[in-house]
């Protein structure tokens, strides 16, 4: 459902009881969280129970399982999540009663008020991206609130409103919400063409990006990955703003660049040199030092950097951000390791765009070793589908053994000509090796069937693909 944005966005503390529809969203969950932590009074309701509902109980909030009118009584602002249909009984109780209709950004926007935001966006790596800027600036003692689209590992949540002047944002583009706020700084990690069932064509995807310069506060930051064409193209057009860009990648272009990238197992490293606008910060050579992480993948190195950058920018020592940077275990979804068993490792990851699956495949096949890469990829959206369906099949031939589910149809409706089909005939790995498999409950024994001592299975989509994991442990375990 899209509501419009208010002409005024008042601080949180302002708004009253708030109600968020959807609330077990990662989006909405993480706006909840930094409310009830501020002393606001919050109530919710989700289709499903979930540890998340559980998580915001315990802090306080009266949540529901199930939508009913009844539940908005008494709430003075209600917060709706995208994925909300324009019937759900609680938004049209809502709009009878005449409380005021927050989209989702206009309540990130609200907790934002009266800190330096610094803004992550980009196609791909923003929930990374931001993690590992939120983990560098708590380990050089900054202490900000920040707002993520999934769960730290090592804590189990995806928000924390801390004691400092930051706040760290991850800037979802998928319904415009990045328009909305006003950073001081920002980071683009890249910028390809997806989410076109809102923006309807790639030009009018890549102008997004190109206003959301215009929201940056004056004096602010951008921080790009040169290395992607679409991310690089917005420098120039910020410097001609007065904007100060960083660019960071391997590219000898990068002011903060990255050389000798080694991956070892769960492990990635490369040496930091930094140039122009970040020179005055190392020595003769403009040698940093090694950055060091425990999560596989050269894109997670570039992440890496992004978040560095924007650490350094705003004061921080290369020291305590590496430090932070290396401690950091990860987001769960974001190559997350499930476990082991009957000598098959088993990972999960939300990858669900053709550049994320060709990634995170990438990852996996170092995280392999000797063993071969067996898959569970679920395509996320008919509209994406049918967009990239194709380039997906063609990304997945990166495994050795692959298995597509059928559409999670998440905000849209079914097609019955736009299914998980696409995706399996467009993978030439041969009929072997590929298997079109729509019943949801059938797929951990297919992939069990495949997997052998020494693989590695990895679950990749963006919707209930994450739920086989666990089932798939559970089947091996007892073979």
């Amino acid at each position: 459902m899209k509501v419009p944005v208010p002409d005024e966005i008042l601080p949180a503390e302002q708004l009253g009881r708030v109600h968020f529809v959807g609330i077990g969203g990662a989006g909405l969950s993480a706006i909840a969280r930094i409310m009830l932590e501020r002393g606001v009074t919050v109530s919710g309701s989700d289709g499903t129970d979930s540890p998340t509902l559980a998580a915001l109980r315990e802090m306080g909030a009266d949540v529901h399982v199930g939508h009913a009118a009844t539940h908005v009584a008494g709430a003075d602002t209600v917060i709706v999540s995208t994925a909300v249909r324009e019937d759900n009984p609680e938004v049209v109780a809502a709009l009878a009663a005449g409380v005021r209709l927050w989209p989702r950004s206009a309540g990130l926007a609200s907790v934002m008020v009266g800190k330096r935001t610094v803004a992550v966006a980009g196609t791909h790596g923003k929930t990374t991206t931001t993690s590992l800027l939120t983990s560098a600036l708590q380990a050089a003692g900054a202490d900000p609130t920040y707002a993520v689209g999934g769960d730290f590992a090592a804590t189990g949540t995806n928000a924390h409103d801390g004691s400092g002047d930051l706040f760290v944002a991850e800037a979802d583009e998928s319904d415009g919400a990045f328009l909305v706020y006003r950073p001081f700084g920002a980071v683009v990690t890249n910028v390809e063409a997806d989410h076109l069932d809102h923006f309807g064509t790639e030009e009018a995807y890549r102008a997004a990006f190109d206003f959301f310069l215009t929201r940056i506060e004056d004096g602010g930051f951008l921080v790009v990955v040169v290395d992607d064409p679409g991310a690089a193209a917005l420098a120039g057009a910020a410097e001609s703003r007065g904007i100060a860009v960083l660019r960071v990648g391997e590219s000898d272009r990068a002011d903060l660049r990255l050389t000798d990238l080694e991956f070892v197992g769960n492990r990635s490293s490369a040496s930091v040199t930094v140039s122009g606008p970040l020179a005055h910060l190392a020595g003769a050579g403009g040698a940093l030092g090694r950055l060091e992480l425990q999560i596989p993948g050269r894109h997670y190195l570039l992440d890496a950097a992004a978040a560095l950058a924007a650490g350094l920018q705003v004061g921080h020592d290369f020291v305590d951000l590496a430090r932070g940077l290396a401690g950091f275990t990860g987001t769960r979804r974001r190559m997350e390791r499930k476990g082991e068993a009957a000598g098959v490792r088993v990972y999960d990851s939300y990858a669900h765009h053709p550049v994320e699956i060709a990634g995170d495949l990438q990852a996996a096949r170092a995280l392999a070793g000797e063993g071969r890469v067996v898959v569970a990829f679920q395509p996320h959206l008919v509209s994406r589908t049918r967009i990239f369906g194709a380039e997906m099949g063609r990304a997945l031939e990166a495994a050795d053994e692959v298995v597509v589910l059928d559409v999670h149809l998440a905000r849209e409706d079914a097609d019955p000509e736009v299914t998980g089909a696409l995706v399996a005939d467009a993978c030439g790995l041969g009929e072997d090796r590929v298997a079109y498999v729509p019943d949801f409950d059938a797929v951990p024994d297919e992939l069990v069937r495949r997997a052998r001592p020494g693989d590695l299975v990895l679950t990749l989509g963006a919707g209930t693909v994450t739920q086989l994991g666990p089932r798939v442990l559970d089947l091996l375990g007892g073979a």
